[in-house]
Protein backbone atom coordinates (compact mmCIF):
# COMPACT_ATOMS: atom_id res chain seq x y z
CA UNK A 1 0.00 0.00 0.00
CA UNK A 2 1.38 3.01 -0.90
CA UNK A 3 0.41 6.12 0.93
CA UNK A 4 1.05 9.69 0.06
CA UNK A 5 0.92 13.23 2.05
CA UNK A 6 -1.07 15.89 0.86
CA UNK A 7 0.09 19.08 0.40
CA UNK A 8 -0.93 22.23 2.14
CA UNK A 9 -0.65 24.17 -0.91
CA UNK A 10 -4.32 22.81 -2.06
CA UNK A 11 -6.65 23.16 0.10
CA UNK A 12 -9.63 23.97 -1.56
CA UNK A 13 -8.60 21.22 -4.52
CA UNK A 14 -10.07 17.66 -4.44
CA UNK A 15 -8.32 15.33 -1.84
CA UNK A 16 -6.25 12.61 -3.75
CA UNK A 17 -2.59 13.12 -1.65
CA UNK A 18 -3.66 12.31 2.19
CA UNK A 19 -1.56 11.21 5.13
CA UNK A 20 -3.09 7.80 6.76
CA UNK A 21 -2.31 7.41 11.01
CA UNK A 22 -0.68 4.54 11.85
CA UNK A 23 -3.75 3.54 13.48
CA UNK A 24 -6.19 3.85 10.61
CA UNK A 25 -2.59 1.99 8.26
CA UNK A 26 -2.48 -0.05 11.03
CA UNK A 27 -6.38 -1.25 11.21
CA UNK A 28 -6.90 -1.23 7.27
CA UNK A 29 -9.08 0.69 5.53
CA UNK A 30 -11.64 -1.82 4.25
CA UNK A 31 -11.87 -2.96 7.90
CA UNK A 32 -12.95 0.58 8.87
CA UNK A 33 -15.44 0.78 5.92
CA UNK A 34 -16.34 -2.60 7.13
CA UNK A 35 -17.52 -1.42 10.69
CA UNK A 36 -18.75 1.82 9.20
CA UNK A 37 -21.18 -0.09 6.87
CA UNK A 38 -22.32 -2.35 10.00
CA UNK A 39 -22.85 1.03 12.49
CA UNK A 40 -25.26 2.16 9.66
CA UNK A 41 -27.40 -1.18 9.30
CA UNK A 42 -27.79 -1.40 12.87
CA UNK A 43 -29.33 2.31 12.66
CA UNK A 44 -31.65 1.40 9.85
CA UNK A 45 -32.71 -1.89 11.76
CA UNK A 46 -33.93 0.82 14.27
CA UNK A 47 -35.57 2.80 11.63
CA UNK A 48 -37.08 0.02 10.21
CA UNK A 49 -38.36 -1.40 13.66
CA UNK A 50 -40.27 1.82 14.32
CA UNK A 51 -41.66 2.26 10.69
CA UNK A 52 -42.98 -1.19 11.41
CA UNK A 53 -44.61 -0.38 14.83
CA UNK A 54 -46.24 2.79 13.63
CA UNK A 55 -49.68 2.72 15.09
CA UNK A 56 -53.14 4.32 15.90
CA UNK A 57 -50.54 5.85 19.00
CA UNK A 58 -49.55 8.39 16.27
CA UNK A 59 -52.18 9.69 14.46
CA UNK A 60 -53.23 10.20 18.46
CA UNK A 61 -50.23 12.10 18.54
CA UNK A 62 -50.69 13.79 15.58
CA UNK A 63 -54.41 14.70 16.54
CA UNK A 64 -53.26 16.18 19.82
CA UNK A 65 -50.52 18.49 18.01
CA UNK A 66 -53.24 19.66 15.90
CA UNK A 67 -55.80 20.33 18.23
CA UNK A 68 -53.54 21.85 20.49
CA UNK A 69 -54.08 25.72 20.59
CA UNK A 70 -50.59 26.27 21.67
CA UNK A 71 -47.24 25.20 21.05
CA UNK A 72 -45.33 21.70 21.27
CA UNK A 73 -43.09 21.89 24.24
CA UNK A 74 -40.42 19.29 23.90
CA UNK A 75 -38.46 18.26 26.43
CA UNK A 76 -35.54 15.78 27.67
CA UNK A 77 -31.96 14.93 29.03
CA UNK A 78 -28.57 14.37 27.58
CA UNK A 79 -28.43 13.24 23.60
CA UNK A 80 -32.37 12.60 24.39
CA UNK A 81 -32.74 16.67 24.59
CA UNK A 82 -30.20 17.46 21.57
CA UNK A 83 -32.34 15.45 19.99
CA UNK A 84 -35.22 17.18 21.46
CA UNK A 85 -33.71 20.29 20.13
CA UNK A 86 -33.74 18.84 16.40
CA UNK A 87 -37.55 18.03 16.84
CA UNK A 88 -38.55 21.00 17.77
CA UNK A 89 -36.91 23.31 15.36
CA UNK A 90 -38.23 21.18 12.32
CA UNK A 91 -41.78 21.46 14.13
CA UNK A 92 -41.40 25.18 14.43
CA UNK A 93 -39.65 25.84 10.55
CA UNK A 94 -43.06 23.72 9.08
CA UNK A 95 -46.06 25.38 10.74
CA UNK A 96 -45.69 23.88 13.89
CA UNK A 97 -45.05 26.24 17.09
CA UNK A 98 -42.86 24.26 18.86
CA UNK A 99 -40.33 25.06 21.81
CA UNK A 100 -37.95 22.96 23.35
CA UNK A 101 -37.66 23.12 27.03
CA UNK A 102 -34.94 21.73 29.88
CA UNK A 103 -36.21 19.72 32.53
CA UNK A 104 -33.96 20.69 34.78
CA UNK A 105 -34.00 24.73 34.18
CA UNK A 106 -37.79 24.16 34.26
CA UNK A 107 -38.07 22.74 37.47
CA UNK A 108 -36.11 25.79 38.74
CA UNK A 109 -38.29 28.63 37.04
CA UNK A 110 -38.75 28.15 33.48
CA UNK A 111 -41.52 25.85 33.35
CA UNK A 112 -44.06 29.28 33.83
CA UNK A 113 -43.14 29.17 29.95
CA UNK A 114 -45.68 26.06 29.33
CA UNK A 115 -49.25 27.57 28.92
CA UNK A 116 -52.43 25.32 29.55
CA UNK A 117 -53.08 25.46 25.66
CA UNK A 118 -49.54 23.85 24.88
CA UNK A 119 -49.13 20.28 24.56
CA UNK A 120 -45.60 18.33 25.96
CA UNK A 121 -43.71 15.47 23.90
CA UNK A 122 -41.12 14.20 25.99
CA UNK A 123 -38.12 12.16 25.28
CA UNK A 124 -36.53 9.68 26.74
CA UNK A 125 -35.19 6.44 25.54
CA UNK A 126 -35.39 4.57 28.93
CA UNK A 127 -38.31 6.47 30.23
CA UNK A 128 -36.82 6.55 33.53
CA UNK A 129 -34.74 9.92 33.39
CA UNK A 130 -35.58 10.85 36.95
CA UNK A 131 -35.74 14.98 35.94
CA UNK A 132 -37.98 14.13 33.16
CA UNK A 133 -40.28 12.42 34.98
CA UNK A 134 -40.31 14.86 37.85
CA UNK A 135 -41.04 17.71 35.47
CA UNK A 136 -43.95 15.66 33.17
CA UNK A 137 -45.56 14.68 36.96
CA UNK A 138 -45.77 18.33 37.26
CA UNK A 139 -47.73 18.87 33.81
CA UNK A 140 -50.00 16.04 35.00
CA UNK A 141 -51.02 18.17 38.10
CA UNK A 142 -51.82 20.78 36.02
CA UNK A 143 -53.90 18.81 33.05
CA UNK A 144 -51.46 18.95 30.44
CA UNK A 145 -51.34 16.36 27.86
CA UNK A 146 -47.83 14.93 27.31
CA UNK A 147 -46.87 12.43 24.66
CA UNK A 148 -44.33 10.18 25.35
CA UNK A 149 -41.55 9.55 22.44
CA UNK A 150 -39.74 6.21 24.31
CA UNK A 151 -38.30 3.21 23.97
CA UNK A 152 -39.87 2.09 27.42
CA UNK A 153 -42.70 1.17 27.19
CA UNK A 154 -43.75 -0.01 30.18
CA UNK A 155 -41.74 2.70 32.04
CA UNK A 156 -42.53 5.43 34.61
CA UNK A 157 -42.68 7.97 31.11
CA UNK A 158 -44.75 5.58 29.30
CA UNK A 159 -47.12 5.68 32.30
CA UNK A 160 -47.39 9.25 32.29
CA UNK A 161 -48.24 10.09 29.01
CA UNK A 162 -52.00 10.04 27.68
CA UNK A 163 -50.15 8.66 24.09
CA UNK A 164 -46.79 6.71 23.73
CA UNK A 165 -44.96 6.60 20.64
CA UNK A 166 -42.59 3.53 20.08
CA UNK A 167 -38.96 4.43 19.21
CA UNK A 168 -37.40 1.11 20.76
CA UNK A 169 -34.42 -0.49 19.20
CA UNK A 170 -32.83 -4.07 20.05
CA UNK A 171 -29.46 -2.40 20.12
CA UNK A 172 -27.48 0.69 19.57
CA UNK A 173 -24.66 1.15 16.34
CA UNK A 174 -22.19 1.51 19.62
CA UNK A 175 -20.65 -2.10 20.26
CA UNK A 176 -19.95 -1.25 23.82
CA UNK A 177 -24.03 -0.85 23.69
CA UNK A 178 -23.76 2.19 25.85
CA UNK A 179 -23.70 5.35 23.51
CA UNK A 180 -26.98 6.16 22.45
CA UNK A 181 -26.87 5.77 18.69
CA UNK A 182 -29.70 3.76 16.99
CA UNK A 183 -31.83 5.11 19.88
CA UNK A 184 -31.35 8.60 19.21
CA UNK A 185 -31.65 8.45 14.94
CA UNK A 186 -34.92 6.33 15.91
CA UNK A 187 -35.95 9.56 17.90
CA UNK A 188 -35.26 11.79 15.34
CA UNK A 189 -36.79 9.42 12.64
CA UNK A 190 -40.12 9.55 13.96
CA UNK A 191 -39.82 13.10 15.33
CA UNK A 192 -38.98 14.17 11.66
CA UNK A 193 -42.06 11.84 10.51
CA UNK A 194 -44.75 13.82 13.38
CA UNK A 195 -43.41 17.23 11.53
CA UNK A 196 -43.85 16.00 7.99
CA UNK A 197 -47.85 14.92 8.24
CA UNK A 198 -48.20 17.50 10.37
CA UNK A 199 -46.90 20.15 7.83
CA UNK A 200 -48.70 18.09 4.82
CA UNK A 201 -51.87 18.12 6.71
CA UNK A 202 -51.49 21.80 7.59
CA UNK A 203 -50.79 22.97 3.41
CA UNK A 204 -47.68 24.30 4.65
CA UNK A 205 -46.06 25.49 1.15
CA UNK A 206 -42.51 27.14 0.08
CA UNK A 207 -43.85 30.29 0.80
CA UNK A 208 -44.60 29.23 4.13
CA UNK A 209 -41.49 27.50 4.40
CA UNK A 210 -39.60 30.91 3.52
CA UNK A 211 -41.01 33.41 5.46
CA UNK A 212 -40.15 30.65 8.41
CA UNK A 213 -36.43 31.25 7.44
CA UNK A 214 -36.05 34.85 6.72
CA UNK A 215 -32.22 34.53 7.83
CA UNK A 216 -30.75 32.30 5.51
CA UNK A 217 -28.83 33.46 2.59
CA UNK A 218 -31.60 32.10 0.09
CA UNK A 219 -33.95 32.80 2.07
CA UNK A 220 -32.77 36.88 3.04
CA UNK A 221 -32.88 37.34 -1.10
CA UNK A 222 -36.46 35.81 -1.16
CA UNK A 223 -37.77 37.51 1.14
CA UNK A 224 -37.27 40.87 -0.33
CA UNK A 225 -39.63 42.96 -2.67
CA UNK A 226 -38.98 43.12 -6.56
CA UNK A 227 -39.24 46.87 -6.53
CA UNK A 228 -36.00 46.69 -4.14
CA UNK A 229 -34.33 44.90 -6.38
CA UNK A 230 -35.11 45.48 -9.86
CA UNK A 231 -33.00 47.22 -12.46
CA UNK A 232 -34.23 50.84 -13.10
CA UNK A 233 -33.69 54.00 -14.78
CA UNK A 234 -30.84 53.96 -17.10
CA UNK A 235 -30.00 50.53 -16.07
CA UNK A 236 -33.45 49.09 -18.05
CA UNK A 237 -32.73 48.12 -22.18
CA UNK A 238 -35.57 49.96 -23.61
CA UNK A 239 -36.93 50.44 -27.09
CA UNK A 240 -39.70 52.53 -28.73
CA UNK A 241 -42.06 50.38 -30.79
CA UNK A 242 -40.92 52.25 -34.08
CA UNK A 243 -36.92 51.82 -33.47
CA UNK A 244 -35.15 49.47 -35.79
CA UNK A 245 -33.94 46.29 -35.07
CA UNK A 246 -30.13 47.16 -35.49
CA UNK A 247 -30.42 49.92 -32.66
CA UNK A 248 -32.18 47.68 -30.72
CA UNK A 249 -29.74 44.87 -30.81
CA UNK A 250 -27.31 47.60 -29.61
CA UNK A 251 -29.42 48.53 -26.46
CA UNK A 252 -29.40 45.21 -25.95
CA UNK A 253 -25.66 44.53 -26.08
CA UNK A 254 -25.10 47.86 -24.10
CA UNK A 255 -27.19 46.99 -21.30
CA UNK A 256 -26.37 43.36 -20.97
CA UNK A 257 -29.57 41.65 -19.82
CA UNK A 258 -30.17 39.71 -23.21
CA UNK A 259 -33.43 41.32 -23.74
CA UNK A 260 -35.21 44.59 -24.47
CA UNK A 261 -38.36 45.97 -23.24
CA UNK A 262 -40.75 47.57 -25.90
CA UNK A 263 -42.53 50.70 -25.22
CA UNK A 264 -45.41 52.56 -26.74
CA UNK A 265 -45.56 56.13 -26.72
CA UNK A 266 -46.95 56.36 -23.16
CA UNK A 267 -44.23 54.57 -22.06
CA UNK A 268 -46.35 51.49 -21.19
CA UNK A 269 -45.47 47.85 -22.11
CA UNK A 270 -45.84 46.99 -25.68
CA UNK A 271 -43.40 43.67 -26.32
CA UNK A 272 -40.03 42.43 -25.28
CA UNK A 273 -37.29 41.56 -27.48
CA UNK A 274 -34.92 38.56 -26.37
CA UNK A 275 -31.87 37.30 -27.91
CA UNK A 276 -34.00 34.06 -28.30
CA UNK A 277 -36.62 36.26 -30.54
CA UNK A 278 -33.59 37.22 -32.64
CA UNK A 279 -32.48 34.03 -33.27
CA UNK A 280 -35.62 32.61 -33.64
CA UNK A 281 -36.16 35.43 -36.36
CA UNK A 282 -32.52 35.15 -38.62
CA UNK A 283 -33.39 31.50 -38.62
CA UNK A 284 -36.64 32.07 -40.38
CA UNK A 285 -35.93 34.81 -42.69
CA UNK A 286 -32.71 35.75 -42.53
CA UNK A 287 -32.45 39.54 -43.01
CA UNK A 288 -33.80 41.14 -39.65
CA UNK A 289 -31.95 44.35 -40.10
CA UNK A 290 -34.77 45.81 -42.54
CA UNK A 291 -37.98 44.32 -40.32
CA UNK A 292 -40.01 46.40 -37.89
CA UNK A 293 -39.24 45.20 -34.57
CA UNK A 294 -42.63 44.83 -33.47
CA UNK A 295 -42.38 41.72 -36.50
CA UNK A 296 -39.99 40.16 -34.12
CA UNK A 297 -40.40 41.04 -30.93
CA UNK A 298 -43.01 38.81 -28.52
CA UNK A 299 -46.39 40.50 -27.16
CA UNK A 300 -47.93 40.29 -23.89
CA UNK A 301 -45.01 39.18 -22.20
CA UNK A 302 -44.98 37.50 -18.30
CA UNK A 303 -44.51 41.28 -15.92
CA UNK A 304 -44.82 41.32 -12.22
CA UNK A 305 -45.85 44.13 -9.87
CA UNK A 306 -42.95 45.23 -7.58
CA UNK A 307 -44.70 44.45 -4.30
CA UNK A 308 -44.16 40.94 -4.91
CA UNK A 309 -41.59 39.20 -3.21
CA UNK A 310 -38.09 38.11 -5.30
CA UNK A 311 -39.72 34.33 -4.47
CA UNK A 312 -43.02 34.68 -6.44
CA UNK A 313 -40.58 36.34 -9.31
CA UNK A 314 -38.60 32.85 -9.38
CA UNK A 315 -41.68 31.27 -9.12
CA UNK A 316 -42.97 32.71 -12.43
CA UNK A 317 -40.04 32.59 -14.00
CA UNK A 318 -39.46 28.75 -13.71
CA UNK A 319 -42.86 28.34 -14.57
CA UNK A 320 -42.51 29.46 -17.89
CA UNK A 321 -38.88 29.17 -18.62
CA UNK A 322 -37.68 32.55 -18.80
CA UNK A 323 -34.84 34.58 -17.01
CA UNK A 324 -36.16 38.36 -17.22
CA UNK A 325 -39.38 40.10 -15.75
CA UNK A 326 -40.29 43.08 -16.40
CA UNK A 327 -42.03 45.41 -13.39
CA UNK A 328 -44.67 47.14 -14.27
CA UNK A 329 -46.88 49.14 -12.20
CA UNK A 330 -51.14 48.88 -11.95
CA UNK A 331 -51.06 51.59 -15.11
CA UNK A 332 -49.28 49.04 -17.15
CA UNK A 333 -45.90 51.61 -17.10
CA UNK A 334 -43.21 50.47 -17.21
CA UNK A 335 -40.89 50.63 -13.74
CA UNK A 336 -37.87 48.09 -14.28
CA UNK A 337 -36.59 44.84 -15.09
CA UNK A 338 -35.51 41.69 -12.70
CA UNK A 339 -32.91 38.60 -13.97
CA UNK A 340 -33.32 35.29 -12.39
CA UNK A 341 -29.47 35.31 -11.70
CA UNK A 342 -29.67 39.25 -9.80
CA UNK A 343 -32.68 37.21 -7.34
CA UNK A 344 -30.35 33.89 -6.69
CA UNK A 345 -27.47 35.93 -5.96
CA UNK A 346 -25.04 35.80 -9.15
CA UNK A 347 -25.47 39.46 -9.61
CA UNK A 348 -25.26 42.13 -7.27
CA UNK A 349 -29.15 43.95 -5.90
CA UNK A 350 -29.87 47.04 -6.56
CA UNK A 351 -31.46 47.98 -3.47
CA UNK A 352 -33.68 50.99 -3.72
CA UNK A 353 -32.43 54.08 -1.29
Amino acid sequence: MTVTRRSGKNKKGPVSNWAMHPLVLGKGVDAILNEARQAIDVEMEGLNRVRARLGEAFARAVNLMLETSGRVVVTGIGKSGLIGRKIAATLASTGTPSVFLHPVEALHGDIGMVGQDDIILAISNSGETHELNALVRVFKERSIPVIALTGGLESTLALLSEVVLDAGVEREACTLGLAPTASTTAALGLGDALAVVLLNIRRFNEADFRRNHPAGSLGEMLKIRVGDVMFKGEAVPVARIGADVLSTIKEMDKKGLGTVLVLDGEGCLAGILTDGDIRRALARSGDILTRGLDEIMTRNPKTIPPGALAAEAITLMERHLITVLPVVGVDGRLLGIVHLHDLLGKGQFNFTV
